[in-house]
């Protein structure tokens, strides 16, 4: 399945070909933390199966859990999470799916590092819903 997306700005634009039964959610407590939520979405891609259209992203490097060192490309305008690779000789992209078009219809198939998972997240969906912020709340 091809996708596409951009960052929050617009300064990157990416493609990419997918396979929509490899989708998952990763609980580790890195990707809480680097996608500032309880978890992160994606799934796991040949590098080949990635085109950048437009911009430049920055790479952070990590030690993943693993002892393997790790690249995080993201947008360094906005801090858009674009992918993760091996930092030398990458054959894969761990491609973040928040920023493709066609997030609302790409469904995770799976979870991985649930030992970690928040243990609130079950409740998320009883949790009562509005459309818009609360005036009362100060967001901006």
């Amino acid at each position: 399945m091809k996708i596409d997306g951009t960052c929050h700005c617009g300064e990157i634009a990416w493609e990419a070909e997918i396979d929509p039964d490899k989708l998952l959610i990763c609980h580790c407590t890195d990707c809480q933390i680097l996608s500032g939520g309880p978890f992160r979405w994606g799934t796991l891609i040949p590098k080949e199966a990635f085109t950048l259209l437009r911009g430049s992203p920055k790479a952070y490097r990590k030690i993943a859990a693993s002892g393997s060192p790790r690249l995080l490309s993201f947008c360094g305008t906005c801090g858009t999470p674009l992918y993760g690779t091996q930092a030398e000789n990458a054959t894969t992209y761990s491609l973040r799916l928040s920023s493709a078009r066609q997030a609302g219809t790409l469904r995770p198939k799976m979870q991985m590092w649930s030992a970690s998972a928040i243990d609130w997240l079950d409740a998320v969906c009883a949790m009562p819903k509005i459309e818009q912020p609360n005036p009362d709340l100060k967001t901006d």
